[in-house]
């Protein structure tokens, strides 16, 4: 039997190979245009340029459906709502690195039901529908399924994050550093990335202290269907709590015992 969400998956997909081709015609432009946000972060042409092609798109596509974009906010207020980040790791990608992405999410009445990660610098992309798996590859026909590890101790477990900054400046940093010293292996892979290396069970943990909704709905679908959890650091599930705590499942209570509440 066909998924409910195969038409909307497609679509997902369809918009993120638009947003391939956009990014990576930018993609270490010597004359890329960047400017610095009210946030002082940064934001490209090419931001700018791939969230104008997805409205365009869902606006043919989807005329009812509302809208939610990192540089252009929210139009719309039907249930259901497509959550876009049009380069999630601007920084990366306006310095060269090539680890950024366009994450494009579908909420239905507040759950997100699909999920699509696209890092075409990568060469790779990740993608989820509610109650179908997760699945990664170079492209719908060369897709794997993606299943969270076993590990169950944090001495063997492997965590990726983005930096120590922000968990000290949001209180945290005593729990992060704990965290830090539990787990056997620790990498600052960063963004989108590791919370997909979460999904294939090449890690087994990850976290950030503040995010926002377009940095996470994409990933928590991706993270659940790989059998995994996606809460905030108060271990509400889902994207919606400006923080993230992804893991295989195993290991999340004990992680949320350490970085769960403010401790400095």
């Amino acid at each position: 039997m066909a998924s409910t969400h195969t038409e909307d998956l497609r679509l997902a997909h369809m918009i993120a190979d638009d947003a391939d081709a956009l990014t990576m015609s930018r993609f270490r432009a010597l004359d890329l245009q960047v400017s610095t946000k009210a946030d002082e972060t940064p934001v490209s042409e090419a931001d700018t340029a791939v969230e104008e092609a997805v409205r365009r798109t869902l606006g043919r596509a989807r005329p009812r459906d509302s809208i939610q974009g990192e540089e252009m906010g929210r139009s719309g207020w039907s249930a259901r709502r497509w959550i876009v980040d049009p380069i999630d790791g601007t920084a990366n990608y306006v310095r060269g690195v090539p680890v950024w992405a366009t994450l494009i999410a579908l909420a239905v009445e507040e759950e997100v039901t699909v999920g699509v990660v696209s890092a075409p610098a990568l060469g790779r992309r990740w993608w989820a529908s509610k109650g179908d798996g997760a699945h990664a590859g170079r492209s719908l026909r060369l897709a794997q399924q993606c299943q969270v590890s076993k590990v169950a101790t944090l001495p063997e477990a492997f965590l990726s994050y983005s930096g120590p900054g922000e968990w000290i400046a949001q209180g945290r940093g005593a729990g992060f550093g704990r965290l830090l010293e539990s787990c056997g292996r620790t990498r600052a892979f960063g963004d989108f990335w590791s919370y997909m290396l979460v999904a294939e069970g090449s890690v087994d943990i990850a976290c950030e202290p503040e995010l926002e909704l377009y940095d996470m709905a994409a990933l928590s679908v991706i993270v659940d269907e790989a059998g995994g959890r996606f809460t905030s650091l108060d271990g509400t599930p889902g994207p919606y709590g400006g923080n993230a705590l992804a893991t295989n499942g195993l290991l999340h209570d004990e992680v949320l015992g350490l970085v769960g509440d403010p401790k400095d």
